[in-house]
């Protein structure tokens, strides 16, 4: 099978189909259906059961490439003779984590769950150690052994934040799994890398000088952040919250009144779970706050979808080049935000689904349909400058990464949650549709 035919990108009234889930609705719910909508029953149904099977897939993918001691394959190519490199990432290794028990509390079964204790016994086996003069803490390092670099031995802040997050997600699922004091300890880690005014060191060098002073991430504020929020779900501390909330102020406080800020994804997902806690921090985050900075990120998205042009922007991807990965944490990011945005932006919330929709239809499109490879995502479609979008003028990248795929799964089961969540009429007949 040539490339063109393992993935279609659909133009026209393909995409809007699924654009057209939402039309008409508030951030949650804003009246009756249409009598338009009602005529389309068939075509939403049609896109949910493809939406069901694009995530069932992509969670096959991450199972097959989970190995008996649970390191995923990080890379492969589509090319055969191409050989893959050792390269591995921790980091997205706990972002996999995360992915595939989502998949698994979607729609459990004995394989899902298999990977994910081979996947966090590995986490907890190969990168967590303690951290020099602090017994009660532990981190998330990145060996270079596993890592296959020859960089120093150093413990990412996102590792921590994205380490809790992956066992906390297997926790969810088997209660007990993970002892309390671990998950608590990598916790006092990421307290211990906050700084005063909430922003934060973003690694550390147990053989060098500690936390250093220099470094910084765009992501690493908002997975700690996520992390917290989500220990606190499990062990109501105070000071686990209070360090969430200090990350997402100081990234608010920030990018105040900035004429561009980044497509800072995990801050709108940390941003979703804060929101039912705000009145609860000290002091209380101001909900303006927290939607004021939800919307410029938002916002933003959104003004560089805009500035696309050529046939990338008729395919619903959210950046000018094709790439798949970025346009599914953006997607991750509006959808989290359209939990909390209030009916005061109802025109963007409008907009947000439209976008988001588009941009599904493009992850799913993207999705390598048969062979050794079904359910991974590549990095990127190639289009043809001078071409019109069309199947036989899109071909896929030849790599694929779990990073890749995780954040497509991830991407679909928040769009399937929020398709549900405004229509149980609607899940209730794609259920219907899956059994037939």
């Amino acid at each position: 099978m040539t490339r063109a035919g393992r993935i279609g990108i659909v133009t026209g009234t393909g995409l809007v189909v699924v654009a057209m889930v939402f039309a008409g609705a508030s951030c949650i719910q804003r009246g009756g259906r249409t009598d338009q909508s009602k005529s389309s029953d068939r075509e939403r149904v049609e896109q949910s059961v493809r939406l069901d099977r694009a995530i069932s897939s992509a969670a096959d993918y991450l199972v097959r490439h989970c190995d008996e001691h649970g390191r995923f394959t990080y890379r492969v190519w589509l090319d055969p003779s191409v050989e893959a490199d050792d390269e591995y990432n921790v980091i997205r290794h706990a972002g996999t984590i995360y992915a595939l028990a989502a998949a698994h509390r979607r729609s459990p079964s004995p394989e899902k769950l298999e990977a994910l204790r081979r996947a966090a016994a590995f986490l907890r086996r190969e990168t967590l150690g303690p951290v020099l003069d602090h017994p009660d803490m532990l981190a998330v390092y990145s060996p270079p052994d596993v890592e296959e670099t020859d960089q120093p031995l150093q413990a990412k802040l996102g590792g921590a934040g994205l380490g809790l997050v992956a066992l906390l997600s297997v926790e969810q699922i088997e209660p007990g799994s993970v002892p309390l004091e671990e998950l608590r300890a990598l916790g006092r880690f990421i307290l211990f890398m906050q700084k005063p005014d909430g922003s934060f060191f973003a690694d550390y060098y147990p053989d060098a000088w500690g936390r250093d002073p220099d470094s910084a991430s765009l992501y690493y504020p908002g997975e700690a952040a996520l992390g917290l929020l989500m220990l606190h779900e499990k062990d109501p501390q105070s000071d686990w919250l209070h360090g969430a909330a200090r990350a997402i102020a100081y990234l608010a406080r920030s990018r105040r009144g900035a004429t561009e800020v980044e497509a800072d994804h995990w801050a709108l997902l940390a941003t979703s779970r804060l929101w039912p806690l705000r009145d609860q921090c000290d002091p209380p985050l101001p909900a303006e706050t927290l939607q004021r900075h939800a919307v410029q990120i938002c916002r933003q998205i959104l003004a560089t979808r805009d500035a696309i042009s050529g046939p990338v922007r008729e395919t619903g991807c959210l950046t000018a080049d094709g790439r798949t990965c970025p346009t599914a944490t953006r997607v991750e990011g509006l959808a989290a935000a359209l939990t909390f945005l209030s009916d005061e932006d109802a025109t963007l919330c409008d907009d947000i689904r439209r976008t988001i929709g588009r941009a599904t239809g493009f992850l799913i499109d993207s999705q390598i349909r048969q062979g050794p490879h079904a359910g991974g995502i590549p990095g990127s479609i190639e289009l043809d400058p001078e071409s019109v979008a069309t199947p036989d003028r899109v071909s896929p990248s030849d790599e694929i990464r779990i990073d890749y795929v995780q954040h497509a799964l991830s991407a679909l089961i928040q769009w399937e949650e929020l398709v549900g969540s405004e229509d149980p009429g609607e899940n209730r007949a794609v259920g219907a549709a899956k059994n037939e």
